[in-house]
């Protein structure tokens, strides 16, 4: 099954299929309210997709939730084992949209897709919009594994980003990368010897991601001959990085692992910073 649903695929609005609204930011009720596709019931990202902060320097801004409370919120949801889930936010999937569909993927829920474009692409296509609540038919929390597949933690990012037979790609902005501007975190900079492919570089003008083939070109350009379980990748609190996570998937690059503490924990551990591009 592809990582991207289009917003003209039936399936969408299946009677199998359960239909997530996951936005972040300020006033994400307020927005869902405004307009969400019908049927969407709304998850946050702070408040859904991550656990409580008590201290990012272990394990960042965005912590995943322990597993037990994302079984139960699935299970508020709907989801089950045999779902078919469609999810996507209002940022082109780069904050919750593919999040979510990473934390299912961990989960081992294969049966998960992200709506490529996210609500502009259903905008754009003239898609009439909820301004109701939708309430989920709730069943049994999910039988989930002990823990998340596909995560590394910071002792082996520090070892990865010096490995030659790995390699550590930071999609953050690059003038963040380079310690130009920092907006959310203490210090500036990068992982030494992490590469910068700012997820941006995922999308298209009308906001979609761009073609399998050429994705994949973007991607084997940094990545070379390094074997995809080889490849860590981060962001700045372990959100964005899923957006590229998502893209290599659907370039047909999987395997690659997750940093969630990502630059929010590193910056906070008083560790090296680089500021050039490596």
């Amino acid at each position: 099954m592809s990582p991207l649903i289009e917003i003209n695929d039936p399936a969408i609005a299946g009677p199998d299929t359960i239909l997530i609204d996951a936005r972040a930011g300020k006033d994400t009720h307020d927005r869902y309210l405004a307009g969400h596709l019908k049927n969407a019931a709304y998850v946050d990202l702070d408040l859904d997709l991550a656990a409580h902060v008590t201290d990012a320097s272990q394990g960042g801004r965005h912590p995943l939730p322990a597993i037990e409370d994302f079984a139960a919120l699935l299970g508020r949801l709907g989801v089950t084992p045999s779902s078919h889930v469609v999810v996507y936010d209002d940022k082109a999937a780069a904050f919750g949209g593919a999040r979510f569909w990473w934390m299912l993927k961990a989960i081992g829920h294969n049966n998960v897709q992200v709506l490529n474009g996210g609500l502009q692409a259903a905008k754009d296509a003239g898609i009439g919009l909820s301004t109701e609540e939708y309430t989920s038919t709730a069943v049994a929390p999910y039988p989930v594994p002990a823990t998340y597949a596909g995560t590394v933690i910071i002792d082996e990012v520090a070892e990865a980003a010096h490995d030659s037979n790995h390699i550590v790609i930071d999609v953050r902005e690059t003038p963040r990368y380079l310690g130009q501007t920092e907006p959310l975190d203490l210090i500036a900079g990068h992982i030494p010897g992490a590469f910068n492919l700012p997820y941006v570089t995922n999308l298209g003008a009308d906001g979609k991601y761009l073609d399998a083939d050429t994705l994949r070109k973007v991607y084997e350009d940094v990545i070379g001959n390094v074997a995809h379980d080889n490849i860590i990748v981060h962001c700045g609190s372990g959100v964005t990085a899923c957006h590229t996570l998502l893209g290599m998937e659907y370039a047909g690059i999987s395997g690659p692992q997750l940093y969630v503490g990502s630059w929010s924990e590193w910056s906070r551990r008083d560790l090296p910073v680089g500021t050039t591009e490596r």
